[in-house]
């Protein structure tokens, strides 16, 4: 069967690598602030999950150009996506992320903008500049749905229903953006048969997916129900049969955008494998090429 790589879209997008770059807005949540609780969801590190994005203490312009010279020391591409990462990146007031937004986009080697962002932050005003911006240059929004299951977005405390993805999702496909879904795989409590009902729902709605492993992070409420012997995580072994499973019942139009993510290896404290991600992505590959899972035929235009 196939699939369909992020890498394979966008360089049938741009006619080259364009790699991402991870920028800091200065974003909270409002599962941090007070508005739905203090807490944020059980797995987010202290820093939003933007452990690898630039110091928001940059301008947007900065932010870029300190990025691109980390990533020209690897490579020679010329193309990058700007990617709004740590915490909830539609979180302000809309004059705000007017400047941030625009800001990036201006930029001469940005071809497209990426929000990461929660569905229950994507008011009226925040749709129509999202419709805005996409007819400048190509607008994806990142959803952190992570399950379907309400049992376990209650224990993660994610703080919204299904029916507000729902809703997002339509309202985003709308106004012409990219709806990109995160799940993660190996949540507390969940069977296989759980996680991948998220995967199925999540592939009939979105035009790409993240597939996450879970990763237990020192400073998260996460850590201490570990600790406690509550649950397990995943081995590499169970991981690699259930993302060759995800990957199959996906339709072969959505873009893959990730197949294991990567926790920071100085907060990273369980499973300890996937810090080796070479050796991780080897054996994913060696699978894939044993399942006869191959990069897909069927493409959706930027």
């Amino acid at each position: 069967m196939y699939y369909y790589s992020l890498n394979e879209y966008l360089k049938r997008a741009f006619g080259e690598k364009v790699y991402k770059i991870a920028l800091d807005g200065g974003m909270t949540c409002p599962n941090r602030d007070g508005t739905l609780d203090t807490r944020g969801c059980i797995f987010c590190s202290g820093g939003g999950s933007g452990e690898f994005a630039a110091d928001r203490c940059l301008s947007v312009t900065a932010q870029i150009e300190q990025a691109k010279q980390r990533l020209r020391q690897k490579t020679d591409c010329r193309y990058f996506i700007a990617y709004f990462q740590p915490f909830t990146n539609t979180y302000a007031p809309v004059s705000r992320l007017r400047s941030l937004f625009c800001e990036a986009i201006a930029h001469k080697e940005i071809v497209a903008l990426s929000v990461a962002t929660r569905p229950d932050c994507l008011g009226k005003d925040v749709l129509e500049l999202l419709a805005e911006l996409n007819r400048i240059k190509p607008v994806w929004v990142e959803l952190g749905l992570q399950t379907i299951h309400p049992s376990t977005a209650d224990y993660i405390r994610r703080g919204y229903p299904l029916s507000v993805y729902d809703t997002a999702v339509a309202r985003l496909r709308e106004i012409g953006v990219n709806v990109i879904t995160h799940a993660i795989l190996g949540l507390p409590f969940e069977s296989r048969e759980m996680m991948l009902a998220t995967i199925r729902y999540a592939g009939e709605r979105s035009d790409g997916i993240k597939l996450q492993l879970l990763h237990i992070l020192r400073g998260t409420d996460l850590l201490r129900e570990y600790q406690a012997g509550r649950f397990e995580t995943l081995s590499m072994e169970e991981y690699i049969d259930l993302l060759c499973e995800a990957v199959e019942i996906l339709p072969e139009n959505v873009v893959i955008h990730r197949l294991t993510g990567d926790g920071d290896k100085k907060l990273l404290v369980a499973p300890l494998w996937s810090a080796d991600k070479k050796r991780v992505l080897n054996a994913v590959n060696r699978e894939f090429r044993r399942r006869n899972i191959t990069q897909g035929r069927k493409y959706k235009k930027f």
